[in-house]
């Protein structure tokens, strides 16, 4: 199977900043590949951008995991609406968005680098929280299984559909414009049992969601 765009093609980039942008603002996707009798199996699940690697993990019993560890091919699949596009006519409604799909193989990782790349990978998430919290344990390393997704010069595509509603080409009395879209923090909730301040990890996530500047328009 050929990789690449045929509907919009113009919409599609090779820039790799782009894809890199919408890796690190989403943090999940979905994880397909065919199962061993013939069936599609995906499923949603977070994941970390380490450089050009796509890190992933789970329990040692998760069966598509452990697929993907065997060698099956594995496909990411990962999306984000920026805005409700209000056309002149139904066909001329739309969205914009962003979407991106990675193809290889995953590779399992063990030892010292396993441990480093779980820190890496929580610290994507909320930088600077491994500093906060215990190591993982051994019995931790040794329940979850680690993967990584090489993202290479070829494996991937990046497309995009941006900016304003399409000009109707003919005299037009309806409205037509674009509804940004924004996700916005909530106030941290203090779990029951935590006693302790609000830790800079967290205090700069808030901060980071806060100050991202909407991409719908």
């Amino acid at each position: 199977m050929r990789h690449e765009i045929h509907r919009h093609a113009d919409r599609a980039s090779h820039d790799r900043t782009r894809l890199d942008a919408l890796l690190d603002a989403q943090c999940f996707g979905t994880l397909s590949a065919v199962s061993p009798d013939g069936d599609p199996w995906a499923v949603p699940m977070g994941y970390a951008r380490v450089g050009d690697l796509i890190v992933m993990h789970g329990s040692t019993g998760g069966g598509l995991l452990r697929l993907a560890a065997a060698g099956a091919p594995v496909v990411l699949t990962v999306a984000a609406m920026d805005g409700y596009v209000v056309g002149h006519s139904a066909q001329a409604c739309s969205v914009n968005y962003r979407s991106a799909t990675i193809r290889g193989q995953l590779v399992s990782v063990t030892g010292d680098e396993k441990a480093a790349l779980l820190d890496a990978y929580t610290d994507f998430y909320f930088p600077g929280r491994m500093a906060e919290v215990r190591p993982h344990t051994a019995k931790e390393l040794a329940a979850t299984l680690l993967l990584t997704l090489q993202i290479g010069g070829e494996n991937w595509l990046f497309k995009q559909r941006c900016g304003q509603a399409s000009d109707p080409g003919e005299p037009s009395e309806v409205w037509g414009g674009v509804v940004g879209l924004r996700t916005l923090p909530a106030e941290p909730e203090r779990a029951p049992w935590s006693t302790a301040p609000l830790p800079s990890s967290v205090a700069r996530l808030v901060e980071r969601l806060s100050r991202e500047p909407g991409t719908g328009q």
